[in-house]
């Protein structure tokens, strides 16, 4: 029988890259309590190409900074009602990407909203991290601070 493989053990919040994207860096609050992962996008538009649905949007990377500010496109390959913070319900794109948190690539499925008000950038849910990791509560940036990717 093969031997299972031990789940490395990351922090509360960890240092994330969204390469696809073109994200060196993020921080990300891991939220065990929150089923799906997000990520602070405004200026987010809806169009489709050759019949796809697609989402234009921009992204801050920086903690309460508004540079650098990133331009992305991504498929949206779902959409997803989500309460806020606030109780209220709204519907969200979802789009599929990579995310390298603590060095290992995970494909995740992350929505897109405004976190202007919240402290974190991303939030990594427990649909991303399962299987992969285990949270140390008492923790944070375990993996370290990613090596930028221009710099590989």
């Amino acid at each position: 029988m093969a031997e299972r493989k031990k789940p490395k053990t990351i922090g509360w919040r960890e240092w994330v890259q969204l390469p696809d994207l073109g994200v060196d860096e993020v921080k990300a609050k891991v939220d065990t309590g929150a089923d799906n992962s997000s990520l602070h996008a405004f200026n987010i538009e809806r169009f489709e190409e050759e019949g796809v649905p697609m989402v234009h949007f921009e992204i801050h990377p920086r903690q309460r900074k508004r540079r650098p500010s990133i331009d992305c496109v991504a498929e949206v390959v779902k959409e997803r009602l989500v309460k806020n913070p606030g109780g209220r319900a709204e519907l969200r794109p979802v789009i599929r990407t990579p995310v390298v948190v603590a060095g290992v690539e995970l494909d995740a499925l992350v929505n897109l909203t405004t976190r202007d008000e919240m402290t974190f950038r991303m939030l990594l849910g427990r649909r991303t991290v399962r299987r992969h990791f285990v949270v140390d509560p008492g923790r944070s940036y375990v993996g370290g601070r990613p090596t930028r990717m221009g710099d590989r």
